[in-house]
């Protein structure tokens, strides 16, 4: 059973602690996640095509992320999550932690906090593994091509995060 921690409007932890994906959430209560944009020195993207299997977004473009496990540190998450759904390990990389948006889903139970991250790594394409679970393919993609997919609205989150790209 994963569990994550729970966060108060000013995402403080309350010391207490929910199931992953049970969304009874109280109100002012937050879980945390985690996006891990990663770029290459050629201006480059990795983004990752999310597995057709899913049930939210199947097919959609993303960078990596994931939630917060309870005890976890956002960066202890980013890290985790990048190499588990790319491979790679940004834990030395350039970058680091670029700012934090928050989310609101009362409707759903669903409030969280995002922190998003910018590495930029010097990697081949022969270093990427893909976790078949989550991802069905991957792209290196320039700043033109992510906006086109967001345009046709299969690229999560860009909205929120589209300033991380042009950093």
């Amino acid at each position: 059973m994963e569990l994550w921690d729970i966060y108060d409007i000013n995402k403080q932890p309350t010391g207490r602690t929910m199931e992953r994906n049970d969304w009874n959430m109280k109100e002012g209560d937050y879980h945390l996640t985690v996006l891990g944009v990663v770029a290459r020195p050629d201006g480059k993207f990795l983004i990752t095509r999310r597995v057709m299997t899913k049930a939210w977004a199947p097919g959609w473009w993303e960078v990596s992320g994931g939630a917060v496990q309870a005890g976890e540190t956002s960066e202890e998450a980013v890290f985790r999550e990048v190499k588990e759904e790319t491979g790679l390990d940004v834990s030395k990389a350039e970058g680091g932690y670029q700012f934090t948006y928050r989310r609101e889903n009362p409707e759903e139970g669903d409030n969280y906090f995002v922190d998003v991250y910018r590495f930029i790594l010097d990697f081949e394409e022969s270093d990427i593994v893909l976790q078949e679970e989550e991802t069905g393919g991957y792209m290196l993609a320039d700043l033109e091509q992510i906006k086109a997919f967001a345009d046709q609205g299969i690229f999560l989150h860009y909205d929120s995060i589209c300033k991380v790209f042009k950093m």
